[in-house]
């Protein structure tokens, strides 16, 4: 989406031929076979621990962290596997996404008129927030992680970027849409006006 959304403000002209079907095609090629080579990495690990006390999992869903914790075993390899495989699926992605931005900023900074920043702005503020809220927990959780088993945090962090991050989207991106905007405005000045 970055790389997207680079090609369209950076160069708008070339948007056609740059952003074709073997472009686009090696992005998503590329985004599924690093993830599922670190979802395959993980469980091999996993199967390489032997857990032997309360199994009773204190969390929504089987966090990698949470699992770690329960086992007997020493964790010390798995641990290191969260954190390279971390660092090449999560900080090489955000990586290129900053970088993605950070030339579109360049390029919004060399635009005279206010109204094509703002238009500018818009294309990418829903996608940039998305980004923060989604790489912003995944790092807090994964590479600051806290030293309590069933931390309130960990689990609401989870949540944030599992849950919330694909819920809000759909809403974030069809925003955007005059027609959705339009309808929303005339609810909003609906539940206005029977307030009063």
């Amino acid at each position: 989406m970055a790389y997207d959304r680079y090609v369209a403000i950076c160069h708008p002209l070339h948007y056609t031929t740059i952003m074709r079907e073997g472009p686009c095609t090696l992005l998503v090629t590329v985004s599924w076979i690093l993830s599922c080579a670190s979802a395959l990495c993980h469980t091999l690990l996993l199967t390489q621990l032997s857990f032997c006390a309360d199994n009773a999992i204190p969390h929504f869903f089987c966090d990698l962290d949470v699992l770690l914790k329960l086992s007997c075993s020493d964790t010390s390899l798995n641990e290191l596997a969260i954190f390279t495989v971390g660092m090449a699926v999560i900080i090489l992605p955000l990586t290129c996404i900053l970088i993605s931005y950070g030339r579109i900023g360049a390029a919004i900074l060399k635009v005279p008129s206010t109204k094509g920043i703002c238009k500018a702005l818009s294309k990418c503020g829903s996608h940039l927030s998305v980004v923060a809220l989604y790489y912003g927990t995944i790092i807090a959780l994964y590479f600051f992680p806290s030293s309590s088993t069933a931390s309130d945090k960990n689990i609401i962090a989870s949540v944030m970027y599992t849950v919330v991050t694909p819920l809000l989207n759909p809403f974030i991106y069809s925003l955007r849409n005059r027609d959705i905007k339009g309808a929303l405005d005339k609810l909003f000045n609906r539940a206005i006006v029977l307030s009063q």
